[in-house]
């Protein structure tokens, strides 16, 4: 994808396979992975929250749900100071709890990211030779006016490497204290 990452085999499939965007001439898209020592079920229990991204994700001070948890549902996130926007408002596009796929696109907000949607999975793996999780999280989005595509790419993904950053943290915390039972709360 980008970076020039040296991909694992079974990452380069896992992307090719669920990571699919329609790249439009003035867009930028990457994806990156984050092996995580958790287990599935516990990292993926944070991934689907729709409702509640800031279990993990540190930028996000509040969420405000429209809707059910469902697919098309609607959630208004408040973003902490220090990045460019207060507000971010973003729609559930795909919620697959037997893949561990989640799909988000924003649909408005005080921001640049204009067509941005992502596609973040969750597989297992064995790390150490202990149950551990691969994610991939993979993003399409517009490039502002005055921005360059590298430009564009290297935020997004300093952004998405901050959160899945965050996620293991909080997964391998929650792992190390024995916290095994998925969050549904």
């Amino acid at each position: 994808m980008m970076n020039g990452d040296s991909r694992s085999a079974l990452e380069a499939q896992y992307i090719r396979r669920h990571h699919k965007h329609e790249l439009r001439e003035n867009q930028c898209t990457s994806a990156l992975v984050k092996h995580i020592k958790a287990p599935v079920h516990l990292v993926w229990s944070l991934v689907r929250r729709f409702d509640q991204p800031q279990k993990y994700k540190p930028f996000v001070s509040r969420c405000i749900m429209q809707g059910d948890l469902g697919i098309g549902s609607v959630r208004e996130v408040n973003v902490k100071s220090g990045l460019p926007a207060t507000t971010s408002t973003e729609r559930l596009e795909q919620l697959d709890d037997e893949e561990h796929i989640l799909g988000i696109r924003i649909v408005g907000g005080d921001h640049r990211l204009r067509n941005y949607s992502s596609i973040i999975t969750v597989h297992p793996e064995v790390i150490e030779g202990r149950p551990g999780t691969m994610v991939i999280e993979s993003f399409v989005v517009d490039v502002p006016d005055g921005n360059t595509k590298d430009e564009t790419c290297y935020f997004v993904e300093a952004l998405i490497r901050c959160n899945l950053s965050s996620l293991a943290d909080v997964s391998e915390r929650m792992a190390v204290q024995g916290r095994t039972d998925p969050i549904n709360h």
